[in-house]
């Protein structure tokens, strides 16, 4: 199959781990296994990078994985316009060619990474990655095929049947489980939306989930280039330092510097990520908490 110059396998996987150590990926520099529930079935796709890219895929799941392999892979990423666009601020423009090879992928699976987002909500890194992991032990198994410690997502049945007291020990407090099972009871109607835009507005119309986490879902799940994660702790600051030098931004002042690179914004959001350009740090780290020992 046909790469793109410069293909980044690694940080275009890497897209699609909302939250950092998702068991559901495992990705080196030749190779990347990705594990979901498809229509079919469970199932597992490894995307096995040399000189070319090949794919595999196992378990009922398989052939629905194969079908939409490269688009996983991010090789059905659209970046028709974005050149023209970089070139309207010169950090962007030099971005662009330093990470030609990144790619948006789009699993074309909304519940499997509304899970992860919605853990992540108003909490660490680490403490997300915590619950999360625990949560992938507890009510979900291995993915088929020989990655070894890959797991699949939860199913959204077993979530909708899962009371809180048995999300507390996970370190997942009863807001975020409640909006977890009601999600799970909208995952069929999610998994029917044709695309972004109508997946987002259905995905807002769900207590508990605001504009964060359909951002964080839809760009994941349909690759949408224009994704901007409003109301996230870092990014506003991070691009606001990238673009203006300012250490500190608002979500509003971040979107008005991104406005001149629509239908891309959630791209530069992601080239700013991989050059690893953050703002500042002042003050203390957010503390980590234990909700499980409450």
């Amino acid at each position: 199959m046909k790469i793109p110059v410069r293909y980044d396998l690694v940080r275009t996987m890497r897209g699609l781990a909302l939250i950092q150590g998702d068991p559901t990926l495992s990705i080196s520099t030749s190779a990347a296994w990705f594990a979901t529930r498809t229509p079919s079935g469970p199932g597992s796709l490894g995307i096995l990078f040399t000189s070319d890219l090949r794919f595999e895929a196992y378990g009922p799941g398989a052939d629905w994985l194969l079908e939409r392999a490269d688009a996983i892979a991010g090789l059905r990423d659209d970046l028709t316009g974005f050149d023209e666009l970089a070139r309207a601020h010169p950090l962007v423009a030099r971005l662009a060619r330093e990470h030609a090879g990144l790619r948006i992928a789009a699993t074309g699976r909304v519940f499997h990474h509304l899970v992860p987002a919605i853990i992540g909500q108003k909490v660490t890194g680490k403490e997300a990655h915590h619950s999360y992991v625990r949560l992938l032990r507890r009510l979900s198994e291995p993915a088929p095929g020989p990655c070894r410690g890959l797991l699949l997502p939860p199913d959204p049945e077993v979530i909708a049947a899962t009371p809180y007291w048995a999300m507390h020990p996970l370190g997942i407090e009863q807001k975020r489980a409640d909006t977890l099972r009601r999600a799970a009871a909208h995952a069929a109607a999610l998994e029917r939306c044709a695309d972004a835009a109508s997946c987002t507005a259905r995905l807002v119309s769900i207590a508990g989930i605001g504009p964060w986490t359909a951002a964080e879902v839809t760009r994941a799940a349909y690759g949408d280039p224009d994704a901007v994660s409003v109301g996230d702790y870092n990014i506003k600051n991070n691009v606001t330092f990238a673009l203006t030098g300012a250490p500190r931004g608002t979500d509003e002042h971040m979107l008005e510097l991104l406005a001149p690179f629509a239908p891309h914004r959630g791209r530069v959001c992601a080239l700013i990520a991989a050059a690893g350009i953050g703002a500042p740090r002042f003050g203390p780290r957010m503390p980590i908490r234990s909700f499980a020992r409450y």
